[in-house]
């Protein structure tokens, strides 16, 4: 039976695979038929990922994306791509009157610079099939609200979002669609920063419609969807994935 959203045959790489929303992804890639190619800044986590992963045409390449040599040599040693799932992200909680200019560049450099660039090389050493797809876990804060505390998270997501939109128009001569998925609050660690009381937790829930923060395998099947034929016709859209919390 036909499943359009079968990733068979498909070799997809993912980065920030070593925990949160990067490493289901892989996971979860590997288990719709995918070969992956999983990378991250931490060799033991990476690890951990790849022992999870079904199948075995996989591989792991360390690298630290805050570098643009380590971005290269990245991009030399993936094969050819029929995807690119990018994930990599940190936050800093601060609100806009104490920004400083560290947190700032550390920020912009890991969730807007670095899959940038890795998109920019990938595209230029022709690392990248027909019928590729670029798919960035951006977020509901980068478009549709924001959070106290959010300004530098949000920010360096909104700058992803308006990428998305600009290089699915370039690149759709080269038939390769870029697309994002914007995702409310999700139950990873990096959200785990312990600055919240449990009652403050469940207050926040209380905003959710579906009165729950989100999985990241929900937010993986809708990578997976992006990645997949299913979305063929899909280019330049950032994908609400919010429990309903935008709603309100």
């Amino acid at each position: 039976m036909n499943n359009p959203f079968s990733l068979e045959g498909k070799t997809i790489l993912v980065t920030g695979a070593s925990s949160g929303i990067g490493r289901v992804t892989a996971i979860e890639c590997s288990k719709m038929g995918a070969s992956v190619v999983i990378t991250g800044r931490n060799e033991d986590r990476l690890n951990e990922t790849f022992n999870q992963m079904e199948g075995n045409n996989h591989f792991q390449i360390m690298a630290d994306l805050c570098s643009n040599e380590e971005i290269e040599k990245l991009v030399d040693r993936s094969p050819a791509l029929d995807g690119c799932a990018n994930n990599a992200g940190i936050t800093h909680t601060l609100l806009t009157q104490f920004i400083t200019e560290e947190a700032l560049r550390e920020v912009l450099q890991v969730n807007t610079i670095a899959p940038i660039l890795l998109t920019k090389m990938l595209v230029r050493k022709k690392k990248l099939h027909k019928r590729a797809s670029i798919v960035f876990t951006s977020s509901v804060s980068g478009v549709y609200g924001g959070y106290i505390g959010n300004v530098i998270y949000s920010t360096s997501k909104g700058a992803i979002n308006g990428f998305v939109k600009n290089a699915a128009l370039d690149l759709a001569a080269k038939n390769i669609r870029v697309n994002s998925v914007c995702p409310a609050m999700i139950d990873t660690a990096l959200w785990d920063t312990g600055t919240l009381t449990e009652e403050q937790i469940q207050a926040d829930i209380q905003r959710y419609p579906l009165r729950r923060y989100g999985r990241p395998e929900e937010v993986a099947y809708a990578i997976i969807y992006l990645l997949s034929d299913a979305s063929a016709w899909v280019t330049g859209t950032n994908l609400l994935i919010d429990g309903g919390f935008t709603l309100a």
